[in-house]
């Protein structure tokens, strides 16, 4: 049941902490009957498809053969549920059942290391990112195998409640709030302890020093003593995004960081950030954490 734990222990934790009021947690089954989940266990799964017709987030956490194709009844149900604005992700083999429904077409997607060539295979038109622990393309979000799906539900949660919901969390899970690792991540917070002994991962460390600044993509390749094309390439092969997707990210969450622990006016935070104004920072904003900045200050503020 390792995939399942996964994938609801930190939203289950978050509502039993009691840092998510209102948040309902579903197991829902697309087919009748007792569900295999893994380690051969079969619980009785209480909600069936209708009960996503109004979630906001529909995680789709494994899938028991991904050679197979799902019932087209949960194919609809997702893309139903994703048309009218829910995130979608999907967990590992889950991953599978999230690209049969045509979620992952022409996006960044991942799944199990081991299940990424058969991934590539079934669904060509799925940009696969083997290395990578999960990617978060705005609605529609992947993750690798096993404890990467915690990774995933830790950065959901650092979106719905802020970065220090997430990281207490994770503390109490025992777990750090971005799991370092072999693989690379995309992650919405510097990546931990990056290999200065790598151009790009030691350009990565000096940009995140720089967030006030432009930064262009080129100067970034130039400080890394690399073309642009292999610096491209090889940032996406280390965190999963785009060097300017990523630099945005990074902006957004010191943005965040800032709104909830100063009292800083937001057209100051957004310089500080390498934003022109309030103005150009919020629709950037607005899209990755789903509420603009004096929203965001207002429910997660710290300062009193």
């Amino acid at each position: 049941m390792g995939i399942m734990s996964f994938a609801f222990g930190v939203f289950d934790m978050a509502v039993a902490y009691g840092e998510l009021d209102g948040l309902d947690v579903r197991v829902v089954a697309g087919e009748p009957g007792a569900t295999l989940v893994g380690g051969g266990l079969r619980p009785a799964v209480p909600y069936d498809l209708a009960a996503i017709r109004d979630a906001d987030l529909v995680i789709v956490p494994n899938w028991r053969s991904p050679g197979e194709l799902p019932p087209e009844e949960v194919l609809e149900a997702l893309r139903v549920a994703h048309a009218r604005g829910a995130k979608v992700a999907g967990l590992c083999s889950g991953v599978f059942v999230v690209a049969a429904a045509g979620l992952l077409d022409d996006r960044p997607a991942t799944t199990h290391w081991a299940a990424a060539g058969l991934l590539a295979q079934l669904y060509p038109k799925v940009d696969v990112r083997e290395s990578v622990l999960y990617v978060d393309d705005g609605d529609v979000l992947t993750a690798g195998g096993g404890a990467a799906g915690m990774d995933l539900g830790l950065h959901l949660i650092r979106l719905m409640a802020g970065a220090e919901v997430a990281n207490r969390l994770a503390r109490s899970m025992v777990v750090p709030p971005h799991r370092p690792g072999g693989q690379a991540q995309y992650i919405s917070s510097p990546v931990p302890e990056p290999d200065e002994t790598d151009p790009v991962g030691e350009t990565i460390s000096w940009a995140l020093t720089r967030l006030d600044q432009l930064l262009p993509v080129d100067e970034l390749a130039r400080h890394a003593n690399m073309s642009r094309r292999n610096f491209d390439r090889r940032f996406r092969e280390i965190t999963g995004a785009t060097p300017a997707n990523w630099l945005t990210h990074q902006r957004v969450i010191r943005a965040q960081q800032l709104l909830e622990s100063t009292e800083l006016p937001v057209d100051q935070i957004a310089r500080y950030c390498g934003f022109s104004s309030a103005a150009a920072l919020r629709p950037h904003f607005r899209r990755l954490v789903g509420v603009p900045p004096a929203s965001y200050r207002e429910t997660f503020g710290t300062v009193s």
